[in-house]
């Protein structure tokens, strides 16, 4: 037994320390050295922060910032439209910000050529002795007075100091009311004859009067604003008071102001100027009613080789003021874009139909345009050519327009959008401008459109939409051409109706 236990023992195992410890140590490889810092290295370690905020950003900077329509908790605080509806009928709105040093006042009458009787140009003669009148007050107080008469709406509104509210309003009362005198209105006949004698039968409103008369031929939208010399001629202080009772009326008026003014304030003097105002209970929507505005596709040619450039534009039945569409189609508008020769930059452009136009040298100016009215509108391409360029012209036009019905680009929509809000803030700038917004609005939609909702609007369009509304006013439809100047080599109807769509199979 124990010469058993003694062989055992010396068969145990060494402990492992002590093995470990009889293994020859590995002699340690000398790691490579680190190649030396290079320019590039130094601008990739100020680079790589960049990138992980650009990457992680913060939620809070996006929130206004990005294209994309995204749910938001607040909105910008943004000056309030104050709104009263006097017994009458008459709408008075104010946007009040007593930091400003002046304020805009102005009234705004849904009336204009479409509703003229005849076409003697009456709407624009009462226009031109309303200014007249409000900018004798006006430069005494240091003021600015403009008007303009379009086809369905007519507005005469100035700028003065904070004081001369009160006198401002009771001037567009008296213009309201039509108090005129029989020789101002000789006068002011004379200086409307002159100016049109002056400009002549050619030029961009021209091209639209024609445009609109042909698109909208035997219907009172087609009448133009001015209406000719004869016409002028032989319109009569009775007359201008007639048309004044008639279209002027209480609720087809907005009185809005902007700047330095008071609400209750306004209310307050528009009451007592605007008593004896017109209280006629047709509204524009039974005399649209009547005669409603209905598209012809057609043409109309003024052939004159003396004239150094040429005039065309192509319109398209459009939308109008209440069209879910119509936003849509602003941003088409936007995507075709606008250019000037004497600009330059259009073959950086990002719409493609103004870099092809202005590589290709083959117009002097093209902008796209859109009309809209109570019932109907006009969507199209204007342009101004010489005469050896319109067929090119006419191809360019026309195949970027049929091409909105089938490829548009999520950028492109993007960009148009960004466009749009931009042209809508820089409109919005001034008191001028935001009494001109709202009253336009007040008589287009009846309230005023927040600018956040006119974003989320814009944002909601998107390619699919656009090749929508596209395919709606532009696929195969009737379009209404006008023309003047050396047009000799112009395309006939047809070739521009046929390129209304492409044959793809």
């Amino acid at each position: 037994m124990a010469t058993r236990r003694l062989l055992t023992s010396t068969r145990l195992p060494l402990p492992l320390t002590r093995h470990l410890s009889t293994l020859p140590t590995p002699t340690p490889t000398p790691s490579p050295s680190h190649p030396p810092l290079t320019l590039y290295d130094h601008l990739a370690a100020t680079i790589k922060p960049k990138l992980h905020r650009l990457l992680s950003p913060d939620p809070r900077f996006l929130l206004h910032g990005t294209p994309h329509p995204s749910p938001t908790l607040a909105v910008p605080p943004l000056p309030s439209t104050r709104i009263t509806v006097l017994p009458s009928g008459l709408r008075v709105a104010t946007e009040s910000n007593l930091t400003a040093r002046s304020a805009a006042i102005g009234v705004w009458i849904d009336a204009g050529s479409r509703y003229e009787a005849d076409e003697k140009g009456i709407g624009l003669l009462s226009v031109r002795l309303g200014t007249e009148k409000a900018a004798e007050v006006a430069e005494g107080v240091g003021g600015v007075v403009e008007g303009k008469v379009e086809r369905e709406r007519t507005a005469i509104w100035g700028r003065v100091g904070g004081e001369g509210v009160e006198k401002g309003i009771e001037v567009l009362g008296e213009v309201a009311r039509g108090e005129v005198s029989e020789e101002v209105v000789e006068r002011v006949k004379k200086s409307i004859v002159d100016e049109r004698e002056k400009v002549g039968s050619f030029g961009d409103e021209v091209v639209f009067d024609h445009l609109h008369a042909t698109a909208f031929q035997y219907t009172p939208l087609g009448k133009s604003v001015v209406g000719p010399v004869e016409n002028i001629k032989s319109i009569t202080k009775a007359d201008i008071q007639e048309y004044i009772s008639t279209h002027y009326a209480a609720q087809r008026t907005v009185i809005a102001a902007a700047g330095h003014v008071k609400h209750e304030e306004v209310v307050e003097h528009v009451k007592k100027a605007f008593k004896d105002i017109s209280t006629n209970p047709t509204s524009t929507s039974q005399l649209v009613a009547r005669e409603p505005a209905n598209f012809t596709g057609s043409e109309v040619r003024i052939i004159d080789d003396d004239i150094p450039l040429a005039r065309i534009a192509v319109g398209f039945n459009g939308a109008s003021w209440t069209d879910p569409d119509s936003i849509a189609l602003l941003v088409i508008q936007n995507i075709l874009g606008s250019w000037d020769k004497s600009v330059g930059g259009g073959k950086h452009a990002g719409s493609e139909l103004i870099q092809r136009v202005a590589i290709d040298e083959v117009a002097e100016k093209i902008t796209a345009f859109n009309f809209n009215y109570k019932d109907t509108g006009l969507f199209g391409i204007y342009a101004v050519a010489k005469a050896d360029d319109l067929d090119d012209l006419a191809y360019a036009m026309m195949y970027e327009l049929s091409k909105l019905c089938y490829r548009v680009s999520e950028e492109d929509v993007i960009r148009a959008q960004n466009q749009l809000k931009s042209s809508l803030l820089q409109k919005a700038v001034g008191t001028s401008a935001v009494a001109e917004d709202i009253g336009s609005q007040l008589l287009a939609y009846g309230r005023r459109i927040p600018i956040a909702e006119l974003y989320a609007r814009i944002d909601a369009v998107d390619a699919s939409t656009v090749k929508r509304v596209a395919n709606r006013f532009i696929f195969d439809r009737e379009v209404a051409i006008a023309a003047m100047g050396p047009i000799q080599s112009l395309r006939d109807y047809n070739w521009f109706r046929r390129r209304t769509y492409w044959l793809r199979y």
